[in-house]
């Protein structure tokens, strides 16, 4: 009698070896809507609430609270106007300490 091939696909998981070399690729970090306000913001020009509403497909006064939340979270934004008659610009000028971070 000759044994049966066993395809390795058909075992059980737990009964399968494991080839330790090869390791899973890992999950890439879920991108929050806050993070990306937080890289928008960071950038040396900053940006105004036309263009924060613009990207995230926000009316300006979800745009502004949500300046207000970062700002309750920690982060210093500075509000800079360039002349007469030009928008506000928003800019990150410092962020949190570990402890109030959320």
């Amino acid at each position: 009698m000759t044994k049966a091939k066993i395809n390795p696909q058909s075992q059980k998981p737990s009964e399968r070896k494991v080839d330790r070399k090869v390791q899973p690729t890992p999950k890439p970090a879920k991108i929050t809507k806050k993070g990306r306000l937080i890289s928008l913001l960071s950038k040396e020009r900053g940006c105004d609430v036309a263009g924060i509403s613009k990207k995230f497909g926000w009316l300006p006064h979800t745009t502004r609270a949500a300046l207000t939340r970062l700002r309750q979270a920690g982060y210093e934004i500075s509000c800079e106007k360039t002349g007469k008659g030009k928008v506000s610009k928003y800019r990150i000028t410092g962020a949190p300490s570990v402890q109030n971070a959320r």
